[in-house]
């Protein structure tokens, strides 16, 4: 769907399995060719069911050419109680290439109390600058042993990036006050920070208490990124 004159093609990915079960393995790959622009999506959270043994996987690759720019966008994924899930992205950027990739995780089924009741959850985000430097994201996850911490607090997990080496550098420092002063603005529903990675860009990290809080503060970064980088 093109939603506006900007030529951006707005595509939803569809599972049509509604969720993973035990065992499921599920592959994307998506190239960016010169100069195009592609926001990829889902309609609808990424589930995970219960596992008694196997694990479920995810593993996206996606490849961005010159001048391309790409924005990941999926809705949350939702770990229920007793699942097992691995997800593995690696995004490799030609030069002058622009990636913005959101990811975001829910504690479990919220409102069936099932909070940190997920058996494990492994999540590696890797992006590759043309140059070869690289932001790297790995985590690991196991509520049954206590490995969850301060996040406890909070439902939500969520992190963006930001890379491109066709960006002027001098619009990362202001942009990094810019989304720093978001977050802040949240109190205490949102904690997170932001920083200048080792690629031109930003990481942002955050969690929050609640889906509503979550989806604003989304809009609200995808919204200042857009207009400052992209002129959107």
């Amino acid at each position: 769907m093109y939603l506006d004159s900007s030529g951006c093609a707005f595509t939803s990915l569809v599972n049509p399995s509604g969720g993973f079960v035990a065992g499921d393995h599920l592959s994307i790959h998506a190239s960016l060719e010169r100069d195009a622009h592609a926001v990829l999506s889902t309609p609808s959270a990424n589930r995970v069911y219960r596992s008694l043994g196997e694990e479920a996987r995810q593993t996206v690759d996606l490849s961005v050419a010159a001048g391309a720019i790409l924005e990941w966008f999926p809705e949350v994924t939702i770990p229920f109680a007793g699942s097992r899930f691995t997800q593995t992205m690696d995004v490799q950027l030609a030069k002058g290439a622009t990636a913005m990739i959101w990811d975001s995780l829910v504690s479990g089924r919220v409102a069936r109390g099932e909070r940190w009741a997920f058996t494990s959850l492994r999540n590696e985000i890797r992006v590759m600058a043309a140059s070869g430097a690289q932001l790297l994201e790995r985590y690991e996850v196991k509520p049954e042993q206590g490995q969850v911490g301060l996040v406890s607090r909070y439902d939500y997990v969520a992190s963006l990036f930001v890379v491109s080496d066709g960006i002027d550098p001098m619009k990362w420092p202001p942009l990094r006050g810019i989304v720093a002063d978001i977050l802040d603005s949240m109190g205490d529903e949102v904690l997170g920070g932001v920083t200048e990675p080792t690629v031109p860009g930003l990481a942002v990290k955050l969690v929050a208490r609640s889906a509503e809080v979550l989806v604003t503060v989304q809009e609200l970064l995808w919204d200042v990124v857009r207009r400052e980088l992209l002129g959107l």
